[in-house]
């Protein structure tokens, strides 16, 4: 059973079921603290992915003719490497036959060429976007105070740093605190410091909103009693 809230995904097929999690371990798997953004920027950044996400929020699906569209070499090669390296890291089966695996063209010197597994290509790179989604920013429905937002880009996702940070907050082993995703640690952050005072993005600026609103209807009140004065 995945426990879809914290980010698990199964995956069935006639043969088995594979169970994929993205825990800060499976996240270390994708490989150094600078890959694992640019396997994120890879996978959420290109052409095709952004399409593919909208058209599950338009049709609930991805129609054929998308499909169809999307699959080929001109759109295929960095996103679907690097959905595969996710599902791969996330997963503690072998699950090339979901997948399929990139092997190396006949046709372009050093270039590689995505061989098929069971999935789609539209759900391979769909499934990896929300791995790494809990993976590492969390998913998790917590007040986001403003002060705790950072508009700095960040180039190294550091795992270890999480592991250590759920071991002292608590009292973890090494063990099961690198089985945590990003989500299920932020939900456990917020369990335990629940009573943050402050406002968060959304907050402010309504509150910002608010406040100008109410002084121009002051100033409206005021010119209109001066003029009938």
């Amino acid at each position: 059973m995945a426990m879809t809230q914290i980010g698990e995904v199964l995956v069935g097929s006639r043969q088995k079921d594979y169970l994929f999690r993205p825990s800060f371990a499976a996240m270390t798997r994708i490989g150094s603290p600078k890959e694992i953004v640019q396997a994120f920027y890879d996978i959420n950044h290109d052409e095709v992915t952004p399409l593919l996400q909208r058209a599950m929020e338009t049709y609930g699906g991805i129609p054929a003719w998308l499909i169809a569209h999307v699959s080929t070499a001109k759109f295929v090669a960095k996103s679907i490497s690097a959905a595969i390296n996710v599902l791969a890291a996330c997963c503690d089966d072998e699950c090339s036959a979901l997948t399929g695996e990139m092997v190396p063209s006949r046709k372009r010197s050093g270039g590689l060429v995505w061989h098929p597994g069971l999935l789609p290509f539209s759900d391979i790179v769909v499934l990896a976007s929300s791995l790494m989604a809990h993976g590492i920013i969390g998913k998790a429905k917590v007040r986001q105070l403003q002060r705790n937002e950072s508009g700095n880009m960040v180039t190294e996702f550091k795992a270890i740093e999480y592991i250590n940070s759920a071991r002292v907050h608590f009292g973890m082993p090494y063990a099961k605190a690198e089985r945590l995703t990003m989500t299920e640690f932020i939900l456990l952050l917020n369990a335990k410091y629940p009573e943050q005072k402050g406002y968060t993005r959304e907050e402010y600026d309504q509150t910002t909103d608010d406040f100008f609103a109410r002084r121009e209807r002051r100033k409206a009140r005021k010119q209109n009693n001066q003029a009938s004065a």
